[in-house]
């Protein structure tokens, strides 16, 4: 598949994915929502060579301004559940995505912008980043997981606020309340996300991938999370990565993982 509404650049292993339509603030239309599933679904599980992705948005103002309202006018309900329910589907293949996927947040964070971000797993923001779920302003509320997300990430009474009010966040806040992990300048931002998953990619893959499933678990209503930790923790002392590991701690040395 050609993408027309996002930009793939790959560097050393690191994919960075580009919401490009900067005129329209970088707003997640259809198109746009149905290449980022592309993206995640098809495109990146195929690259071995895949270290992790960084997700930001083209130009200096917006990394997501929100979803395209105008493709919202003239939905029924039905056509409503089945919009929110594609876009919670495309937001989970990034949050159980097996790898690190950082959003580099470079302006306003809206509605479907924050709940996009908060389904990566880490998050660096500009100091001009604003974070926000000003739904309510157009008489909806978010529908690709943001009552649920900001809960986990801010705590229920804040969370409960935001939405309410439709008061954004700036980067500062953000970072207090833990919606956000680091604050980068602008120049700066790329390279912070990058040298993360860079550290990351020098731990052993399996168990990467296997701290993703299981921190996820424990937010699923269906999953003992513990259990879960049970059977990953079973698995991946079971692999060749655990074995090159333990050796190379005993023997003082850096180890060479296969991801096997």
């Amino acid at each position: 598949m050609s993408y027309q509404n996002i930009q793939i650049q790959e560097q050393n292993g690191i994919y960075i994915l580009t919401i490009n339509r900067e005129k329209a603030m970088n707003a997640l239309n259809g198109q746009t929502m149905t290449e980022i599933r592309q993206f995640f679904a098809e495109d990146a599980p195929k690259k071995n060579d895949l270290k992790g992705v960084i997700i930001t948005g083209a130009g200096p103002k917006a990394f997501v301004a929100g979803a395209d309202i105008k493709e919202f006018l003239g939905m029924n309900a039905e056509k409503g559940r089945q919009l929110s329910q594609k876009g919670q589907d495309i937001f989970l293949l990034i949050e159980q995505f097996p790898k690190p996927v950082i959003a580099a947040v470079n302006g306003f964070a809206l509605g479907g912008g924050c709940e996009l971000a908060m389904a990566c797993h880490l998050r660096i923001a500009t100091e001009n980043a604003r974070f926000g779920q000003p739904e309510v302003n157009l008489g909806i509320i978010p529908g690709y997981g943001g009552t649920q997300r900001l809960i986990q990430y801010i705590g229920k009474g804040k969370a409960m606020e935001l939405l309410l009010t439709g008061d954004m966040l700036g980067a500062q806040d953000a970072l207090q309340l833990g919606l956000v992990n680091h604050i980068a300048p602008a120049e700066e931002l790329i390279a912070k996300a990058t040298s993360i998953i860079e550290k990351i990619a020098a731990k052993g893959p399996v168990a990467i991938a296997k701290i993703i499933e299981t921190v996820n678990a424990y937010f699923h209503y269906n999953t003992d999370g513990f259990n879960a930790e049970v059977l990953a923790f079973g698995a991946t002392t079971n692999t060749e990565d655990f074995k090159e590991g333990a050796t190379a701690f005993i023997e003082k040395r850096s180890p060479n993982f296969s991801g096997k």
